[in-house]
């Protein structure tokens, strides 16, 4: 089970498909070689499932975009340039939130405005 603030190893598309390689070409089982590598077997079956439907392009690696707010909100001194860039976001998503039908209650939240 992961532990809070763990950080995961990110592989290259390169890298997976060295580690799948062997399963590809039945060289060796699934179930020993994970073991040799000390990578999860269900691990190695979805890239190898992901790399028979879309070859390569299949194990890159597609991150969902985040907060964007979060990248600022975190930090306690922000520069000029930075403040900025944190207002400008904050004032995006107020407008686009606006445009989708919502207002803005005195604390910060958002309802849902209907005719």
């Amino acid at each position: 089970m992961a532990s809070k603030g763990q950080k995961f190893k990110q592989w290259t598309p390169e890298e997976k498909y060295k580690l799948i390689e062997p399963l590809l070409t039945m060289e060796k089982g699934s179930r020993t070689y994970s073991r040799e590598i000390g990578i999860n077997s269900g691990l190695l079956y979805a890239w190898v499932k992901k790399y028979r439907e879309k070859g390569m392009e299949g194990l890159a690696n597609k991150k969902k975009p985040g907060n964007p707010l979060s990248k600022y909100s975190s930090k306690k001194n922000l520069t000029k340039e930075e403040r900025l860039e944190y207002e400008n976001m904050k004032l995006r998503i107020e407008n686009e939130m606006l445009k989708k039908g919502f207002l803005m209650k005195e604390d910060g939240t958002y309802v849902k405005f209907t005719k």
